[in-house]
């Protein structure tokens, strides 16, 4: 435990030298420009396997764990994506994807930018390949977002088969939604700390206690940020019609700011250890 405070410490320590509030604001803004595309593909990806209105309805029960006025500003553009683009097949669904992913990708690449940082990493990458890794990393989230949202589709089927009425079920079904978004969470972040930055972060089995930290304090965040905005901040009373927005907004700067620390203290941890080998930073 003593590690791990030490870690987390030194982990603050550097984000706040690299003042990674301040870029956390910046990746905040590029990843709310790319919400629709990226939702959009969520959405058409889903769609291959099942309903489109299926997909948003279990995109939109997810984002039930955001704040309230965030969900509604959530549940209103995949509203509009199955409007739009629910009814796309074939050929066109594709070409509707890709460019929904080359739209999302500038989301993508405001995180690469944040992490190169992070890891102390300069980068050379050519346009091409900056762009192709912010494409892949793109398309990787949509494809881990697909994959979530069927398996709590999947966790939703077997409660109404087991025990539709069960309160007891109710709530190990959703500790259990908790548990998979959290792990699943972790693995994609850890996944993003070895692909993304342009320099070498150590070859990496499963995750790194970075992520993990990322993963946990993330889901804690959030469910914490919701019921302070649900009891205590009245953001549509002071910016009006533009409180889901700000709450938002807040939400994934939050989120961005975690992920980054997290980052960091993978780094701080490397540091401490003394080794030249960051694969001891992965389990």
């Amino acid at each position: 435990m003593r590690v791990w405070l030490e870690t987390v410490k030194a982990g603050w320590a550097r984000a706040s030298a690299h003042n990674m509030g301040l870029i956390a604001a910046g990746v905040a803004f590029y990843m709310f420009l790319a919400m629709v595309p990226l939702l959009g593909a969520i959405v058409m990806l889903y769609g291959i396997v099942a309903d489109p209105q299926t997909a948003a309805t279990h995109i939109a029960e997810l984002s039930n764990a955001l704040p309230a006025s965030a969900a509604e500003v959530i549940a209103s553009q995949i509203q509009g994506v199955v409007e739009t683009k629910g009814s796309t097949k074939g050929i066109a669904l594709f070409v509707a994807l890709g460019l929904a992913l080359f739209g999302a990708r500038n989301g993508a690449g405001s995180i690469i930018i944040a992490l190169n940082i992070a890891f102390d990493c300069k980068e050379e990458r050519g346009f091409l390949q900056k762009n192709l890794v912010a494409l892949g990393t793109t398309l990787g989230s949509v494809v881990a977002a697909a994959i979530l949202f069927v398996g709590i589709g999947a966790f939703g089927a077997l409660q109404a088969l087991v025990a539709p009425d069960s309160a007891a079920i109710a709530i190990v079904a959703q500790l259990a939604t908790w548990l998979l978004l959290i792990v699943a969470l972790a693995f994609c972040i850890a996944l993003l700390f070895r692909y993304a930055p342009a320099c070498s972060t150590g070859s990496m089995r499963w995750l790194s206690p970075g992520a993990i930290f990322a993963a946990v304090i993330a889901a804690l965040l959030t469910f914490a940020f919701g019921v302070y905005v649900a009891n205590f901040g009245n953001y549509n009373a002071t910016y009006g019609a533009l409180g889901g927005v700000v709450v938002l907004l807040t939400w994934i700067w939050l989120t961005s700011y975690v992920l980054l620390i997290g980052a960091e203290c993978d780094v701080a941890l490397l540091n401490r250890t003394d080794t030249p080998d960051p694969a001891q930073l992965f389990g």
